[in-house]
Formats: C-alpha cells, structure tokens, sequence
C-alpha cells in the first residue's frame, strides 16, 4: 500500500491543526505563570527590605542606647 503525498500532506496537515493551538495555549499559561510569579517575586522582595529597614534601624537605636550607656558609666 502506497502513501501519495496527499494523504501524507493531509497527515502532516492534521497534526498540525491539532499541536498549533495547543502550543499556542501552553506557551500563553506559561507567560501567565511567570507573570504571576514575578509579580509574587515583587511582593516578597518588598516585604523583606521592609524588614531589613526595620532590623537596620533597630540595631541603629540599640547601639545608641549602648553608646548613652558607655557615656553615664564614663562619668
């Protein structure tokens, strides 16, 4: 049994009509995905300086009541 090329274009055709919409909705969720992922990425980076200004400036205030305490025991 021979193949003509029109069965096999109508094959390659076929597989085609199929892969192209499900590559193209793939392709898409992923885009969504990494858009989601970035803007949680955002987020967590936002809250984590947050907190490091907020250590910073603990560690700023606890030195300075060290540094008045060195000072009340030097006099």
């Amino acid at each position: 049994m021979e193949m003509t090329w029109v069965q096999i274009l109508v094959i390659g055709f076929g597989n085609l009509a199929w892969m192209l919409p499900l590559f193209l909705w793939v392709r898409s969720e992923a885009r969504s995905d990494a858009r989601q992922f970035n803007q949680e990425n955002r987020e967590l980076r936002r809250e984590l300086i947050d907190c490091m200004r907020s250590i910073d400036q603990e560690i700023k205030d606890f030195h300075g009541r060290l540094c008045s305490i060195e000072e009340k025991r030097k006099n």
